[in-house]
């Protein structure tokens, strides 16, 4: 009956597959809601239920599960089937949830991630579109054995990093490069939270970067080029993955068609913009509050299908952007004036005029940096047009600046973590940029 079931629904794939140009959705509520194109919800559910010792010790998620979305990504892909934007919600964002069917009580307002241990799926699919006003046409759910069996049966994964990553409580650890993993590797990978770059976004930005190599993966190999290779993909996703009553086979053979068709640069993808990062709730914690403004006109850009990168109403250009926080780099600097001025831009300066030369060297303003803290010098050097850069061995983690003759000008400088670990960007900007020197790692 089951391999019935499955040449049903090939078969109906395949019929259909003509049909796929002009299709915007499976759910005619879709039009009711006033958005064009298809919108998925995908999460990850952070749930030892029936997990052995042993389980539990493979894929090192030791400790009580919370029963909640650990991951929580929006897909949205156009009426023209030719862009599709994929949005991180992160897990702590503080939300209204939507009332569970047939309950009486006031809304609630919580952690987003806590909807699915309050309803499960349904409740979290109706607290997306309440948060968002987009409605959802498909849900797709997985745990951790599921995520892990599902990368398996896709052929794995590859991911790059320039530094190691270590992380003891996913069991993250690997080396410097590119390496191919395996669907253990991939979900130790996905669940770090402890390395450079800490917290739910920069996870998140991880998350990403693995959705988009392996879709740059499968398209390669062919697994989505078409109806036929779409629909053995598809039905492997599905020994792995939980669907809605709306969403069979067919729409994720009509989905992954029509991800497969897609260039990197036609393929989105960002977190929702943050105002405040540590948003305390007596009773819930600390909490992420979405940026008001910058939000709402990323959820609009969805419901009107337009493009959410280079849209400066979800992300405004600074004039001198920072790409590290200025709040984290000390700087001692000879000049009482300059000092003042790095201070605008949070910088933690101490002034040490007072032992500065009579008669200042010839040239523009020296920095002198630690070796490996490149990018928190081309913080400063932002803010310091024109000034010269010296690493130095040096280990105390301070900051030189030497005025020279040449005067100084000084820019304030906009660090924003939305832009540093969110920004909307395109597939093209995530992926591994040398996937040929990946070697095998689990």
């Amino acid at each position: 009956m089951r391999r019935l079931t499955v040449g049903l629904a090939l078969l109906s794939s395949l019929v259909s597959w003509p049909w796929l140009a002009g299709h915007a959705g499976s759910d005619p509520n879709a039009a009711r809601a006033g958005s064009r194109g298809t919108n998925i919800l995908i999460v990850g559910v952070d749930s030892r239920s029936g997990l052995s010792a042993a389980e539990k010790r493979r894929l090192h998620v030791g400790g009580e599960g919370c029963d909640c979305t650990d991951v929580m990504m929006l897909v949205h892909l156009s009426e023209d089937q030719r862009r599709a934007s994929i949005v991180s919600i992160p897990r702590d964002s503080y939300v209204e949830y939507a009332t569970p069917e047939g309950a009486a009580t006031p809304p609630r307002r919580g952690k987003i991630n806590a909807a699915f241990k309050i309803g499960g799926g349904p409740l979290a699919v109706r607290t997306v579109e309440k948060a968002t006003g987009l409605h959802i046409d498909h849900y797709l759910e997985t745990g951790f054995t599921g995520f892990e069996q599902a990368v398996d049966n896709l052929g794995g994964a590859t991911v790059c990093t320039d530094k190691p990553l270590k992380d003891e409580n996913s069991g993250l650890d690997i080396t410097e490069g590119s390496h191919r993993i395996d669907g253990n590797g991939a979900l130790r990978y996905a669940r770090a939270r402890h390395i450079d770059r800490p917290g739910d976004l920069g996870r998140v930005r991880r998350q990403q970067r693995l959705l988009a190599d392996m879709l740059e993966d499968l398209t390669a190999r062919g697994a989505l080029a078409g109806p036929v290779s779409a629909a053995s993909t598809a039905h492997k996703l599905l020994t792995s993955v939980r669907t809605d009553e709306r969403t069979g086979l067919d729409d994720l053979v009509r989905i992954g068609w029509s991800l497969g068709r897609l260039s990197a640069d036609r393929t989105e993808f960002a977190t929702v913009p943050i105002s405040h990062f540590d948003h305390r709730v007596p009773g819930v914690g600390s909490t992420l509050l979405w940026h008001k403004a910058r939000s709402r006109a990323l959820w609009d850009a969805l419901r009107a299908d337009r493009p959410i990168t280079g849209d400066i109403r979800i992300l405004p250009v600074p004039e001198t952007r920072a790409e590290t926080d200025p709040a984290r780099i000390a700087v001692r600097v000879d000049d009482a004036t300059v000092a003042k001025a790095l201070r605008r831009s949070k910088f933690v300066v101490t002034d040490t005029s007072a032992s500065a030369p009579a008669v200042r060297p010839q040239g523009p303003a020296v920095i002198t940096y630690p070796v490996g803290r490149e990018a928190d010098a081309a913080t400063l050097a932002a803010a310091l047009p024109g000034a010269q850069q010296r690493a130095s061995s040096r280990t105390d983690a301070v900051f030189e600046v030497a005025v020279g003759s040449e005067p100084v000008a000084v820019r304030t400088v906009t660090y924003d973590r939305n832009v540093a670990d969110g920004a909307p960007v395109t597939a093209d900007d995530l992926r591994c940029t040398d996937p040929a020197r990946a070697h095998r790692h689990r």
